[in-house]
């Protein structure tokens, strides 16, 4: 087994130092046996390794990169680097499985950008040590000046470097010195700080650029920014939406002022989208329609050769509440415009693909989530929609193995688990079941989803007083949640109390009327004599599910 020894120290080249030194040893050879694995991870290549991107070509690609910095407002979000780690994996796996295995000892690990740090982690998880050991050497941190690569850190979302190198900067200029440059900088700071879950120093920030700045586009921005903290803040107890709605209409007023028709439209509109969204948080989904209309209209208007991903990204969120507002075609419209405005741009695509299954349009939502696979480096919640398209067709087999592999490139997305389980127990594999349940509930001890497995679970083991704990604590947390009710209604049934099955069923039948729901009831119906009953409820699940034989079987017995 070759061994290298790379160093992970931050301060030699910012984030994925390691990464980076990893990839200068394995890329050159892949390039010569394998061009077309290295074409398969050209973005995670060319984001852990800049100085391979004369050698990786781009075939990926999105339209931000044509565009001037200015225009390109789509910032990735703090989960991409995962994506980008299990990417370089999968790219790791499959050369060392041609090339043969390796050894690494990887110095100052402790000392490593958050982005190291999970690649390491990624490879340790998911490459066999017999692969690729890698094994933690001493520790001697460099010094120096962190590496200061701004642009770098703000296009590929290296939200830990943007915030930790341009404190370390910005604490050392004067506003004076450069009004704007200090601006821009602290704006950066502060939104990776937001994306890293360090709102309360980013409000800090905010607070500082009020202090000393009187630029009214500047103000703008920060009010802005101010607003957006408080409505997407990471806790939801903290989430603000009339303090927030105050800072937005500061922006608003600011921006509508601006005496360039260009520049007023892009900033205004910017402002009027921000709007939107805290009215969504305060329940008016109508008056959030109506600004983004407006914002529209002004990019349409003033803004027909510039900033097209401002425009998209409009065009995004108003299919966003066309399809809240249960306008589902002019919802899809509008994805499709933006998608057609940028087709290497994997996000949007999940989202149509989302309402496409909503619809039950489920080849094209297929299509959707396949498209996601093949423009981004690994993305969780693709594979995560697949399975339940897969389980929806009867392919069980394949909706696990979907499951499967979400929860390997992200062992922390506990609705994999919910789902995982719930096939678990359809199979009958109760321990497994019970061991993703556990597993989701280190994560989210009180998610409701996950209690209902747990009651399903113990109902399957004839645990009923458990069973019922289970069922009664997920209704609790959320009292919409219709398969707790039907759980429930199920778990009554067994135990023959027929009433308490029907009240249950029917309080699931208010919120989600369904044949299979309503087959369920009459079953009960009939249990306890209710025969008339019992066909009405038949009747019904026949005009939902007109082609479902048990039904029409059930129908001639009555």
């Amino acid at each position: 087994m070759d061994t290298i020894i790379l160093d992970a120290d931050r301060r030699i080249d910012g984030p994925y130092t390691f990464g980076a030194a990893l990839l200068a040893q394995l890329v050159p050879r892949a390039l010569e046996r394998r061009p077309d694995l290295v074409a398969a991870h050209d973005i995670e290549i060319r984001a852990a390794a800049p100085g391979l991107r004369d050698v990786v070509r781009a075939r990926r690609r999105s339209l931000a990169e044509s565009l001037p910095r200015g225009q390109r407002v789509l910032v990735p979000a703090a989960r991409r680097s995962l994506r980008i780690a299990n990417g370089l994996a999968e790219f790791a796996r499959d050369h060392l499985r041609d090339e043969g295995p390796l050894a690494v000892t990887v110095t100052n690990l402790d000392a490593a950008d958050p982005t190291d740090t999970e690649l390491v982690a990624v490879l340790r998880r998911r490459l066999d040590p017999g692969l690729l050991r890698i094994d933690e050497g001493p520790s001697a941190p460099a010094k120096g000046p962190l590496r200061s690569d701004f642009d770098r850190y703000r296009d590929e979302g290296f939200h830990h470097a943007m915030a930790e190198s341009g404190l370390e900067t910005l604490n050392g200029m004067a506003y004076d010195d450069d009004p704007e440059g200090w601006q821009h900088l602290l704006q950066r700071i502060a939104a990776a700080l937001e994306a890293i879950e360090r709102e309360d120093e980013a409000r800090e920030l905010y607070d500082r650029a009020r202090r000393v700045s009187t630029d009214p586009k500047h103000r703008a921005t920060i009010a802005y920014a101010t607003a957006m903290t408080l409505v997407r803040h990471h806790d939801p107890a903290r989430r603000d939406p009339e303090q927030a709605l105050a800072w937005i209409n500061e922006a608003i007023t600011i921006t509508s002022l601006l005496p360039d028709p260009r520049e007023r439209a892009f900033h205004l509109g910017f402002d009027l989208n921000g709007r939107a969204l805290v009215e969504v948080r305060r329940g008016r989904q109508e008056a959030a329609m109506e600004l983004v209309q407006r914002a529209i209209d002004l990019a349409e208007a003033d803004l027909p050769d510039e900033h097209p991903i401002h425009r998209l990204v409009l065009y995004a969120n108003r299919a966003q509440l066309l399809a809240m507002a249960g306008r589902a075609e002019q919802a899809l419209a509008d994805y499709t415009r933006a998608i057609e405005a940028d087709p290497g741009y994997p996000d949007y695509y999940l989202d149509r693909g989302n309402l496409l299954h909503k619809l039950g349009r489920r080849e094209e939502a297929l299509a959707d989530y396949e498209s996601v696979m093949r423009l981004s480096p690994p993305f969780p919640e693709a594979y995560y929609n697949r399975a339940e398209l897969r389980f929806e067709a009867g392919d069980v087999e394949g909706a696990r193995a979907d499951l499967d592999h979400t929860l390997e490139l992200d062992p922390e997305f506990v609705a994999a688990y919910v789902n995982r389980s719930g096939i678990f127990v359809a199979l009958g594999e109760l321990e497994a079941a019970r061991g993703d349940v556990e597993r989701g509930m280190e994560l989210t001890p009180r998610d409701p989803h996950l209690l209902c497995v747990l009651g399903q679970i113990e109902m399957a083991e004839r645990k009923y007083p458990e069973a019922r704990i289970a069922f009664d604590k997920a209704l609790e947390l959320d009292p919409d949640l219709v398969a707790a009710w039907a759980s429930r209604a199920e778990l009554a049934y067994e135990r023959g109390d027929h009433a308490a099955a029907v009240d249950d069923l029917t309080q699931a039948l208010k919120l989600e009327e369904n044949a299979e729901l309503l087959f369920n009831r009459s079953v009960v119906h009939r249990a306890a004599g209710l025969r008339e009953q019992a066909r009405q409820d038949l009747l019904r699940a026949a005009e939902l599910a007109p082609g479902d034989e048990e039904v029409r079987r059930a129908l001639t017995e009555v």
